[in-house]
Order: C-alpha cells, then structure tokens, then sequence
C-alpha cells in the first residue's frame, strides 16, 4: 500500500503546478495584450529554430519586459517542476494513471514552452494558439490528477488509513 504522505506530496506537486499554470495564463494574457517584441533581435527569424531558441531567449529575459521576463521565467520553472512530477511518478508506487497524466501534462507544458520559443523569434498567430493548446493540455492532466490521487487512488488501489 502506498503511504498517505506520498499521496499528500504527490497531490501537493499537482496543485504547485496547476497555481503557475494559472499565473503563466495571466502573464501570457498581459504579454499578449501589452507587450511589443520586435522584429529584429537576436534568433529573431532564424533559419534554424533551435539556434533562434537558444538566441532569443536569452534576449527576452536580458533585454525584454518585465512582462515578457516574468512569462518566459515562469514558463522555464513550470517546465522544470513538470519534468520533476515525471520522475516522481515514474520512480514512486503510483499508478499507470498518474505515469499517463503526469507525461501528458509534461508533453502540454513543453509543447506550450516550443511554441512560446516560435511565437518569440517568428510572431506567426498559430505559435500563440498552441501555446494555448498546450495550457489547455497540462492544465486539464494536473487536475485531473490532483482529483485522482486527491481520492487516495494515486497507487491504483484505495488505501487504507491506520489511524
């Protein structure tokens, strides 16, 4: 049987992740609606996308916004702290269900981070949709798994307090 406590911390990493997946969605909104990015700067049009990647997102955070530094920092963390639940629930006694939600959530956070890179160095509109696309993904994972181990499942099985 799973412990509790594994469960509470398991539920404890979902809720930690869904609260910045709500304030990447503000700072993402007030990027969108106030902030300017220019058209040329480094990895800005880039032929190869990952080198514009590795040039303009060190520029946004040095020389962008406030706005635009906050959004691409908390985007990094929000990756971070995702691939960490990843390993959490692949290396603890959790479900298949938690395995599933936990990469799926992950595949959301880093679509939404790529395209947050493509909407950075090219502008195109589609770049800002799958970002969106991608929020909706992981957002709708961590709650759904936050509801299942929130239920004492997070093992596959009902667990049983000895209190």
């Amino acid at each position: 049987m799973l412990d509790p406590a594994r469960i509470r911390k398991m539920n404890q990493r979902f809720l930690r992740l869904l609260l910045l997946l709500g304030a990447q969605l503000l700072l993402g909104i007030v990027t969108n609606l106030w902030v300017v990015i220019p058209g040329t700067h480094p990895g800005a049009h880039a032929a190869n996308y990952f080198v514009g990647l590795l040039q303009g997102i060190p520029w946004a955070l040095v020389h962008g916004t406030l706005i635009l530094q906050l959004h691409i920092a908390v985007g990094l963390v929000l990756w971070v702290f995702s691939t960490l639940l990843v390993i959490a629930a692949l290396r603890g006694p959790h479900g298949g269900t938690v395995r599933t939600l936990t990469i799926m959530g992950w595949i959301g956070v880093t679509g939404a981070g790529f395209n947050g890179g493509s909407f950075l160095n090219y502008g195109h509109n589609i770049s800002s949709f799958l970002m969106s696309v991608g929020f909706v993904l992981a957002a709708t994972c961590y709650v759904w798994g936050l509801s299942h181990c929130g239920r004492l499942e997070c093992a596959g099985e009902r667990i049983v307090s000895h209190e």
